[in-house]
């Protein structure tokens, strides 16, 4: 495994910036409760875990047959954290963009109505291709592929999983308290402005390197 400290950084921008497990968790925090949004965090976590190990044994595989594959799809992969910043820039532009979250949250709680908030959690990032494509896309940035794959990928999977676990914890028992600071507009667009920004140029910083 090379550049922790990158990694980690990465992982805590990536992870702050909002989407689906972050919309359900706010919707069952406010609605169940404390215990609502820990079930969600942890039936999200479980479905990253998940993803972990299918992207772990598929690089894996990849890696023993082909260097070139693996090459491949480390600069793929830099092509796509370009693709998620300008994406994110591009929504800062968005003035429906409010509308549009509250009408995902209000599908999301429609689909899984019937289930508990860890169901709801578990369902909601399991069934998220873009959660599988990140994984195969993003963990191989950081080994160089040219000995036992294995546990990094993993290492990093569950480091990453356990970031995630951290950083709904306190949001979760701080969401009475932050609600508000988070939703307003001048909030969303400096974290989302940042993220953008920083993984445009960590995808130009993978495509330059030797």
């Amino acid at each position: 495994m090379v550049n922790v400290s990158l990694f980690l950084v990465m992982c805590i921008l990536l992870i702050i910036l909002p989407g689906p497990d972050t919309a359900i968790a706010t919707k069952n925090t406010l609605t169940v409760g404390k215990k609502g949004g820990i079930q969600t965090m942890m039936g999200s976590c479980c479905g990253l875990l998940i993803h972990t190990f299918a992207a772990v044994i598929g690089l894996s595989a990849i890696i023993v047959k082909s260097a070139y594959v693996f090459a491949i799809i480390k600069y793929v992969g830099a092509v796509y954290l370009c693709y998620l910043g300008c994406k994110t820039l591009w929504a800062l532009k968005e003035l429906r963009s409010q509308q549009i979250e509250e009408d995902k949250e209000s599908e999301t709680d429609e689909k899984y109505n019937n289930h508990s908030s860890f169901k709801q959690g578990f369902l909601t990032n399991i069934t998220n291709p873009k959660v599988a494509v990140f994984f195969l896309t993003f963990l191989p940035q950081f080994v160089d592929g040219t000995g036992n794959t294995f546990l990094p990928f993993l290492m990093m999977g569950i480091i990453y999983t356990a970031l995630t676990a951290m950083w709904f914890v306190f949001y979760v028992y701080l969401l009475d308290k932050i609600s508000a600071f988070m939703k307003k507009p001048k909030t969303k667009t400096v974290i989302e402005g940042l993220t953008g920004t920083v993984l445009i140029g960590f995808g130009i910083k993978l495509a330059l390197e030797k």
